[in-house]
């Protein structure tokens, strides 16, 4: 913890501490005390004013739990006694730090916090009954504790943030490379249907607002998630974007508005789109290497190591567009039974059968993860809680009805438990990933095989 810390703040903080007067160090934090409800409530108060920080703070979860923490936070840092711990106290600052840089608060959104609770502290002192020159004294080592903490924060922030911007480039580089043949054979063929499903319904009649919008066809959800952010660099990305924007925001709503002679010219002009869009995709996908860190060795899923980067951008997708995702935690019921059973063998190739299974219960935009073990995890992107359960359900049904093939050519059927959790606007993902696995938890405890939910208010089972 020192190393992150450096030796620099650790001694400034021992000798703040050594220093300063018992007197002083007990009124503060007796003032804190009594007003860490009102400290709390004028930095939340000011925060929410201010619109970077609002969308922050305004989830309702956030709320709560920030007020509580925030008020347990002035408390710890000014309750210095005879028995003080100081790598507790560090460590509390490195943390909250950490946390900051996880859910990307802008640091000078934290500092400027540190500020509103200055100067609410000054307010209190004001209304003190201590002297002008105590209150003075009182009111410089509250601020110099404040600032040291937000020094020992700002490092945490910065290492934490640095770990991510290189996670995020080196998984912008795997997903460029993965399978990339295959890749743009799928995504070729995706576009194709989303034209044959156009000319279907155009041939029934539908009108412009039934068409199928690109942007929710199994090639856009691929495009937006995955392909903008993998072929940022390549100029070809931002015209494709456009080309897909140009079919759903204006040529396809002017089905509705025009005579059947001009729907067969707007027709022409989609297909022109769409060609359009398969030539640059050829053209990225061809400028493109190979690359394979970051995928499970026996799945060939991805691993882990990019499931921050992922539910981090998830979320910033569904702030900017105000859309949700959910993510499935899946365990295969007991699976230590097989491997002692039939052996690791038996074990290695069921897991890969399973990878298999629900890549292609997903959709191209979706992930798949081995968490390791007999664990995986899935997030599923731009879909509702009512939909979520669906695929849920329907990929526990369609593991539970798969035979698995071992290598000593028997097969075995197997079941899995599956925890469901979606987004509600929490902007820490760890939050999410605890309300997957309570409800994972909730799926083995209440009898396995089956798809259980968590959400912030409510627990249920499908």
């Amino acid at each position: 913890m020192y190393h992150l810390a450096g030796e620099r703040i650790v001694s400034e903080w021992e000798a703040l501490i050594s220093s300063a007067n018992q007197k002083c160090l007990s009124t503060i934090f007796n003032l804190v005390q009594e007003n860490s409800g009102d400290l709390a409530h004028y930095f939340y108060d000011n925060m929410l004013n201010d619109e970077d920080a609002s969308s922050f703070l305004s989830h309702e979860e956030v709320k709560t739990r920030l007020s509580q923490s925030l008020q347990k936070w002035l408390i710890n840092l000014y309750n210095i006694t005879p028995n003080y711990d100081l790598k507790a106290t560090l460590q509390q600052q490195i943390t909250v730090g950490e946390v900051h840089a996880r859910i990307k608060i802008p640091i000078h959104l934290v500092l400027r916090g540190a500020r509103f609770l200055k100067v609410r502290f000054a307010s209190i002192l004001q209304h003190s009954q201590l002297e002008q020159q105590q209150a003075n004294v009182c009111y410089q080592l509250y601020c110099n504790l404040i600032d040291i903490a937000m020094e020992l924060m700002s490092q945490a922030y910065t290492v934490s943030s640095d770990k991510g911007s290189r996670s995020e480039e080196v998984y912008r580089m795997f997903s460029i490379s993965q399978n990339l043949a295959t890749e743009r054979e799928r995504q070729k063929a995706a576009l194709l249907d989303w034209e044959n499903k156009l000319m279907f319904e155009f041939t029934l009649g539908a009108e412009g607002v039934q068409l199928p919008a690109l942007r929710y066809s199994d090639f856009g959800l691929w495009f937006h998630h995955k392909g903008a952010h993998a072929f940022s660099d390549y100029p070809e990305t931002k015209t494709i974007a456009s080309a897909m924007q140009q079919i759903d925001d204006e040529l396809l709503p002017q089905f509705s508005e025009v005579t059947p002679a001009d729907k067969l010219h707007i027709l022409r002009r989609i297909r022109d789109a769409s060609h359009n869009i398969k030539f640059h995709l050829d053209d990225i996908f061809s400028r493109s290497g190979e690359m394979e860190h970051g995928r499970d060795v026996l799945t060939r899923l991805l691993n882990r190591k990019f499931l921050p980067t992922v539910l981090s951008r998830q979320i910033s997708h569904a702030r900017v567009h105000d859309s949700t995702f959910a993510i499935i935690l899946l365990d295969v019921d007991y699976f230590k039974l097989i491997n002692d059973t039939h052996g690791h063998e038996a074990g290695d190739a069921v897991l890969k059968q399973l990878s298999s299974v629900l890549i292609n219960s997903c959709r191209s935009g979706d992930f798949v993860f081995r968490m390791g073990g007999e664990e995986f995890l899935i997030v599923l992107v731009d879909i509702e809680l009512k939909a979520a359960k669906l695929v849920a359900e329907k990929m526990r049904k369609k593991i539970a009805n798969e035979l698995f093939e071992l290598p000593s050519k028997t097969n075995i059927n197997i079941t899995a438990s599956l925890g469901l959790a979606v987004y509600e606007g929490h902007p820490d993902y760890e939050v999410l990933l605890r309300l997957a696995d309570q409800a994972l938890y909730d799926a083995k405890h209440q009898g396995r095989n089956l798809v259980a939910t968590r959400t912030s208010e409510s627990n249920s089972t499908v």
